[in-house]
């Protein structure tokens, strides 16, 4: 395999940062750009971050984004003069912006996922399942616990398995989605898929996925214990579009799950 000149972006970051030890670690990957939304003077792994830019971002064939969703559009708009390929693990789009997405796929290849640990990969193809096997006579809610820098809620993940549900239904997700909850101790299952976030301490990460029908409840649950999960997993993601063509893929195609 062609060792990957990579860029990454939101350099200083704490996913920024996670991925930098990931990629400086991995003997196929080239870390050749950082960029950032502001000035930073010192070098990190003997490379000066730099502003999204054309120049800054020219000598990478595969760019990382995990930041918010104003810098990956600005990020995007490069990368298709570019032609660059894309992993997008930034959280917190909306609708419009998911098709605004798919509009730049169509031009240059780009892996987004709201979470890059296979676990969660796995939970998300088992939600699947279970929301289609139980059917429309089992409610459905999300829970996630975070660390309190984390300023989306739910989560890109949560919203992930929401759509899980949604699939298994048959359903669109955006006609389903119920109420959003903050910090709630308890929070009610509902006709449509209801959402609890709890933001504490330093917490990575803690989803689950629970089914009642009222006489009984099935739960689905990941936790995470190491960052490194996530940045790994994209480093993955990297490598595998790296020889891709155009088109919007997931987490769901590096792992080969149907």
């Amino acid at each position: 395999m062609p060792k990957i000149n990579l860029a990454i972006t939101g350099c200083m970051g704490r996913m920024g940062q996670q991925l930098i030890k990931s990629a400086t670690k991995d003997n196929s990957v080239k870390l050749v750009a950082l960029t950032e939304n502001r000035i930073v003077s010192k070098k990190i792994s003997g490379i000066k971050p730099e502003l999204n830019t054309e120049k800054a971002l020219s000598k990478a064939n595969v760019i990382i984004d995990f930041t918010i969703p104003e810098c990956t559009f600005e990020v995007l708009e490069i990368a298709t003069k570019l032609k660059k390929k894309v992993v997008i693990g930034t959280t917190g789009f909306t609708k419009i912006e998911e098709n605004l997405i798919r509009k730049f796929s169509k031009k240059i290849p780009i892996l987004k996922a709201g979470n890059m640990s296979l676990g969660i990969n796995l939970l998300m193809y088992l939600t699947e399942i279970t929301s289609a096997s139980l059917g429309n006579n089992y409610l459905s809610k999300v829970f996630e616990i975070h660390h309190k820098h984390k300023k989306d809620h739910p989560s890109g993940t949560a919203l992930m398995l929401g759509k899980g549900i949604a699939v298994g239904r048959n359903k669109d997700f955006y006609k389903i989605m119920g109420k959003k909850y903050l910090n709630k101790k308890k929070f009610p299952y509902g006709k449509k898929i209801n959402f609890n976030s709890i933001r504490k301490g330093e917490i990575i990460g803690e989803h689950e996925v629970t089914f009642s029908s009222g006489k009984e409840i099935i739960t689905l649950n990941h936790e995470a214990f190491d960052r490194a999960l996530y940045s790994e997993g994209a480093i993955t993601a990297a490598k595998w579009i790296l020889n891709k063509k155009p088109g919007l893929y997931s987490m769901r195609n590096v792992l080969n799950f149907k």
